[in-house]
């Protein structure tokens, strides 16, 4: 295995706390779903996956291979902080970050106030993210730290779990990892990004990743130290925003770097992905990412993490 076939702690860093994932709450929704801010995929079949040159073979980014989804809907843009506090103020939901006490956080975003509340220890190889006590979506730099300075942005420090039960708070669910995918596709065949081949096209940006040396030097040159408001840049062909870069997001299925590559009914059709409680599809890559490191903000690329983990580049989207 190459260095950078080894760079999945990059990406996401996993709790690792050997404790048994919570079983999110199965909130019955009061009210009907809503359709609002969702777009409609239409049904029928697209080349999933890919070969790149520069990607990932261990996780199982290829066979490119034709598979077949129903309609959906999904969210035009990643669930937003504000979003996610009015779920909470609702259900009184408890996330898994606060429930821990602590998540990750990017070195560099560490709120002053929150220097004291750096735990002991590091990630082996990925010294950039530090464990931070009181680290939440409330609070997505650590303590001092708020939400309410960014409520168009994306929610993060969420984990599957969390992003599970606001789903069905919301009479909704988490989109499989095809039609995640599809979506993200905006109806391009094959092509590197939502928008084409090139990753700043004519030197525009349309993504927010890291721009400058990873992981020491971030100038921002697309606008955004970290995260970005979920409607930054142009949408894609089916209306959606920020499928490459800004932060992962968690599909429904479970991971396997292999259960899709055998031709099956179900691996083909409507695939919601092998049956594993330890591992959890996440898509899309994040403002960490970068082409000298990971990455893996290419729409055919794709990683894991356990279900109770959480970060600050890590949320997710709906579908229904």
């Amino acid at each position: 295995m190459s260095e950078r076939d080894d760079m999945k702690g990059c990406c996401t860093p996993s709790r690792g706390s050997g404790e048994p994932a919570q079983n999110p709450p199965a909130f019955a929704p009061d009210v009907a779903p809503s359709r609002d801010n969702m777009q409609q995929i239409p049904g029928g079949s697209f080349d999933m996956g890919g070969e790149d040159a520069d990607g990932f073979p261990a996780d199982g980014e290829g066979p490119i291979r034709s598979v077949e989804t129903a309609s959906f809907l999904i969210d035009s843009c990643a669930v937003t902080t504000s979003e996610f506090a009015r779920f909470v103020e609702r259900t009184g939901y408890v996330t898994d970050a606060e429930r821990y006490g602590w998540s990750f956080v990017f070195a560099a975003a560490v709120h002053p106030a929150a220097f004291g509340h750096i735990m002991d220890g590091r990630l082996p190889g990925t010294p950039w993210w530090l464990a931070v006590k009181g680290a939440c979506w409330k609070c997505p730099d650590g303590p001092g730290s708020d939400w309410r300075d960014r409520p168009d942005h994306p929610v993060v420090h969420v984990s599957w779990n969390d992003a599970q039960a606001f789903a069905s708070a919301c009479g909704r669910r988490l989109p499989t990892e095809a039609e995640w995918e599809k979506a993200a596709r905006g109806g391009r065949n094959q092509s590197r990004f939502p928008w084409g081949d090139e990753l700043e096209p004519d030197g525009r940006h349309m993504c927010n990743v890291w721009q400058g040396r990873f992981p020491t030097d971030n100038t921002a040159a697309d606008g955004f130290l970290m995260t970005a408001p979920v409607r930054s840049f142009e949408p894609n062909g089916y209306g959606l925003y920020n499928t490459a870069g800004n932060v992962w997001e968690w599909c429904n299925d479970g991971w396997s770097p292999v259960w899709h590559v055998e031709e099956t009914t179900a691996t083909r059709v409507n695939p919601v992905g092998p049956s594993n409680d330890e591992a959890k599809v996440i898509r899309g890559g994040s403002y960490l990412c970068h082409a000298s490191y990971c990455n893996r903000y290419r729409l055919s690329a794709r990683t894991f993490n356990s279900p109770d983990s959480s970060a600050a580049n890590t949320g997710f989207r709906c579908a229904l």
